[in-house]
C-alpha cells in the first residue's frame, strides 16, 4: 500500500489539504488513478486492468469519498501532488 495525504472538504465545498489524515492506496487503486491520469475512461480503465466498469465506478466512489472530495479528477490532483503519479 501507498501512503497518500487526504484532504477534507471546508464549508466553501472546497478541500482543505492542512487538514490531510494519510491513506493508503492498494495497487489496483493506484493503477486505475494512474489510467485515469492518462485520459482514459472508466471502460478503458476497465478493459486494460480486466475489471468490470461497475468495478472501477465503485473503486472511483469510494476513493472520492475516502478523500473527502467530489470528482475523481481531484483524488487524481491530490494523488499526484502527494508524488503517488
Amino acid at each position: 500500500m501507498i501512503a497518500v495525504a487526504a484532504a477534507g472538504r471546508d464549508p466553501s465545498g472546497g478541500t482543505d489539504l492542512d487538514s490531510a489524515n494519510p491513506l493508503e492506496l492498494d495497487a489496483e487503486e493506484l493503477a486505475i488513478l494512474r489510467l485515469l491520469a492518462d485520459g482514459l475512461v472508466l471502460d478503458g480503465i476497465a478493459r486494460r486492468l480486466s475489471l468490470s466498469e461497475r468495478t472501477v465506478r465503485r473503486r472511483l466512489r469510494a476513493l472520492c469519498d475516502r478523500f473527502g472530495v467530489d470528482a475523481p479528477v481531484q483524488v487524481v490532483v491530490l494523488a499526484a501532488r502527494g508524488g503517488m503519479l
